[in-house]
């Protein structure tokens, strides 16, 4: 049996279509895989913000239709960029084990502060310090915490990015630490930030493995590596998300943690400017991770959050 994996070309996607690879062939040894590199619309255009791109998943819409051309078996996606709706035909088979969902602030000033101290590697920034993020949450959340930081729009993949700090056009950066962590970089001055300060986007850290919903030896073969506990996390978050019709066009955190069978979901809207708040947390048991995340997202919107989206929408 052989396999084509279908991804983005960044050096980040690539790592992530080749973990599925590594991770099939220990289950499965006898599959031959190639991997497929594809450009998407968000590759093609670095320079609009993804606030203002109108294309719903603009990093996965020509992944997934090689895979429902048949040209690759299976599309290898960053679960965050995923629409919380997908085309029929498509289905997202397995997902790798979730890696640490927090977001990480690098700037070259906190070089020697402690990692472990987030909330103080923020306030250790210079004031009206030039922040870069593409993400409208992370915008948000940080002038949530510094309503005197400069937030600067930028797209690019991550090491540019970083090359955006060595060039002093920026100084700090918010990245994805899972992203950070799984391309081998340690760039000086990187530090975690805590989920209070930084609630991380849905399904952030998680690697989704998606197969057309008609092929059903691949779907077999896939959903030998799927991990349980990812999956059911991750889905209540997405449908809070989906719940309040969001995307990355609107700054909501969300974060669901299971112990034992106790699943807790955090959800966070905050206005583009950081000035207004609507955050809900919630438990449940496991088994009803679809009521918990309808009514996280039911107190959002009847505590102010309603409003906040519609204003959202409207910029």
């Amino acid at each position: 049996m052989k396999l084509k994996i279908g991804t983005r070309g960044s050096k980040l996607a690539l790592w992530q279509a080749h973990r599925v690879a590594e991770c099939l062939a220990s289950e499965k040894p006898e599959v031959e895989i190639e991997v497929i590199q594809i450009e998407s619309t968000g590759d093609r255009d670095r320079i609009t913000s993804l606030a203002n791109l109108d294309t719903v998943g603009i990093f996965t819409r020509q992944i997934e239709a090689a895979l429902a051309d048949h040209r690759t078996d299976i599309a290898v996606h960053s679960l965050k960029d995923m629409p919380t709706e997908s085309q029929d035909n498509l289905h997202i088979a397995a997902l790798l084990p979730r890696d640490d969902p927090r977001d990480v602030l690098v700037a070259p000033a906190l070089q020697g502060h402690d990692p472990a101290e987030g909330h103080a590697a923020l306030v250790a920034l210079p004031p009206a310090a030039t922040v870069g993020t593409s993400s409208l949450r992370r915008r948000a959340e940080l002038l949530r915490a510094r309503p005197d930081l400069r937030i600067q729009d930028i797209r690019g993949n991550v090491p540019t990015r970083l090359k955006m700090l060595e060039d002093n056009k920026l100084q700090a950066i918010v990245l994805s630490l899972a992203g950070l962590t799984r391309i081998g970089l340690q760039p000086p001055g990187a530090v975690p930030l805590p989920t209070e300060l930084m609630l991380p986007a849905a399904a952030q850290g998680t690697i989704a493995i998606q197969v057309r919903q008609s092929d059903t030896a691949t779907r077999d073969c896939v959903a030998a590596i799927d991990h349980a506990p990812t999956r059911l996390v991750t889905d209540t978050e997405r449908l809070l998300l989906h719940h309040l019709e969001g995307g990355c066009r609107i700054p909501l955190g969300a974060l669901a943690e299971l112990d034992g069978n106790t699943l807790t979901l955090r959800g966070r809207l905050t206005s583009p400017d950081g000035k207004t708040v609507f955050e809900h947390c919630a438990q449940a048991d496991a088994a009803d991770w679809r009521e918990l995340a309808g009514k996280v997202a039911e107190e959002l919107r009847a505590n102010g959050g309603n409003e906040l989206l519609a204003m959202v929408r409207g910029l």
